[in-house]
């Protein structure tokens, strides 16, 4: 039988409805490759009895003529969403034996679709960080090397251990967040698909958060039709979150047909920065050429308010995730650090329980929304991210969609830019944009760089144009046919 792990969701789907084989045939499989592949750390842990549960349960479903959207396909999931009974620690100390009693809204849906969860998936701690450098267990390594080099490299962040595992073969499809451009810039660095829904698609219940006003749940897949048909199932309104939209969810594996024929595609010119890689600038032309071959109309468009988008980024998420993680305390749940005054108990805890890039961001957030400061950074940015969203939805007046890259490098190196966190903050020049105006984004794997690694386009939206941004990804998708595959040299 041909290795099952080389299947694609649709192609699973198909398999297990013909009983060409069984769900936990596919899930035996996924299993021992995630295993044998730990020296990606990938996965903070794996639960195969729950598993192998749920992938008999399909199977029963499939032979009794009932299967459901996702039956039997074995996922990865983040561990920054709850998954009740299976711990959950967003690769935190702080969060150290936190067994959530309830599921995540994302999650819940996905299993009642008759998804297989094969395990959490490691990220950077709280979703704070562009590497996966800064988990508490670990970073996690890309299955992608440079070519003739064996130089361990970021997968990108936060969502690293999702677009890890989907590129190597760990899970057919994984959950990821995306908060700057945590789907889509990690995506972009291993050869996978990344979407980042419109905010509000996905209900953001049960996920631990970060910044609330800029995290967004969303699906990491091999190819654009895997990422529908996950995004199909995870989207959905939830009287749980006041941020969700109540609105009808699109079949959005459906959308992809019809190519780009008629559309208008802008190209933002701000977006071409100053010793920009050459690599990512040739491989933006030739995406743009092959929608224009396909019938797009390629235009250029301007965001001048483009170059405040990342210092307005750095200072609202800093401040959310000043007041979202003020919980973690020692008290509830997770670490505590012993002390009979209860000040010094709360102090020695969060000295322990958070990482260095995690207590910085506190430590910027807690500022800008200090008395003095609050009027001068948080609130003036706050007005600036509202020009920019309204200079988005402006543009999109004139086109249907744009077509940015998703990120401004290849895969780098660990340890390369860690040491100079504007550096690595950087990584999210052309993804954060979309989060500030609450849009949708997804990046395309779109070809490789001299060194052989992963470069990836971004089409971005408006708001809940999901179905023509897949019909653009789509048809990109095809006209570029990607079809590289990391060595397996963890094997």
């Amino acid at each position: 039988m041909t290795d099952l792990t080389t299947k694609t969701i649709a192609e699973l789907r198909e398999g297990l409805g013909k009983r060409e084989f069984s769900a936990v045939e596919v899930t035996d499989a996924y299993l021992q490759r995630a295993e044998s592949a730990a020296a990606l750390n990938a996965y903070v842990r794996l639960t195969p009895e729950k598993a192998k549960a749920q992938a008999e349960l399909s199977d029963q479903r499939i032979a009794d003529a009932e299967a459901r959207p996702l039956e039997g396909i074995p996922l990865g999931i983040k561990d920054l969403f709850c998954t009740e009974g299976i711990e959950t620690n967003a690769a935190s100390h702080i969060l150290d034996g936190f067994v959530p009693p309830y599921e995540s809204t994302v999650s819940a849906n996905l299993l009642a679709d008759g998804a297989v969860f094969l395990g959490k998936l490691n990220l950077d701690e709280f979703a704070m960080g562009s590497s996966n450098e800064t988990s508490y267990y670990g970073p996690v390594i890309n299955p992608w090397r440079r070519e003739g080099e064996d130089t361990k490299l970021t997968p990108g962040g936060s969502s690293g251990g999702s677009s890890a595992a989907v590129a190597a073969r760990l899970c057919a499809g994984a959950t990821a967040t995306d908060t700057g451009g945590s789907i889509r810039q990690p995506a972009s660095l291993t050869g996978t698909v990344g979407i980042k829904p419109t905010y509000g698609r996905c209900s953001r219940w049960g996920i631990v958060a970060f910044a609330s006003s800029l995290d967004q749940a969303g699906p990491i897949a091999r190819d654009v039709r895997d990422a529908a048909i996950l995004l199909t199932s995870m989207a959905g309104h939830d009287p749980k979150d006041s941020t969700s939209i109540d609105r009808p969810v699109p079949d959005y594996e459906k959308a992809l047909e019809g190519g780009v024929k008629g559309l208008k595609i802008g190209i933002p010119k701000e977006y071409r920065l100053d010793g920009m890689n050459a690599e990512i600038d040739a491989i933006w032309q030739k995406g743009a050429d092959l929608l224009k071959a396909q019938g797009a109309e390629i235009v250029e468009v301007s965001l001048p308010l483009t170059k405040y988008a990342l210092p307005v980024y750095y200072i609202v998420a800093p401040a959310e995730a000043s007041s979202n993680l003020a919980r973690y305390d020692g008290v509830k749940y997770g670490l505590r650090v012993h002390d009979d005054n209860i000040d010094e108990m709360y102090s020695k805890t969060r000295a322990a329980g958070f990482g260095k890039e995690v207590q910085r961001r506190l430590m910027i957030g807690t500022y800008v929304l200090s008395a003095g400061y609050y009027d001068a950074y948080y609130l003036r940015a706050q007005r600036v991210r509202k020009k920019i969203a309204d200079e988005m939805a402006k543009v999109f007046e004139e086109v249907d969609l744009l077509l940015t890259p998703s990120s401004p490098s290849a895969a780098f190196g660990l340890g390369e830019k860690s040491s100079d966190p504007l550096e690595m903050y950087l990584n999210d020049v052309f993804t954060v944009t979309a989060n500030l105006a609450g849009v949708p984004g997804i990046s395309v794997p779109a070809g490789l760089d001299a060194q052989g690694l992963p470069l990836g386009l971004q089409l971005i939206a408006p708001a809940f144009g999901e179905e023509t941004m897949l019909r653009g990804a789509a048809a990109l998708e095809e006209a570029i046919g990607f079809d590289a595959q990391p060595t397996e040299w963890w094997k």
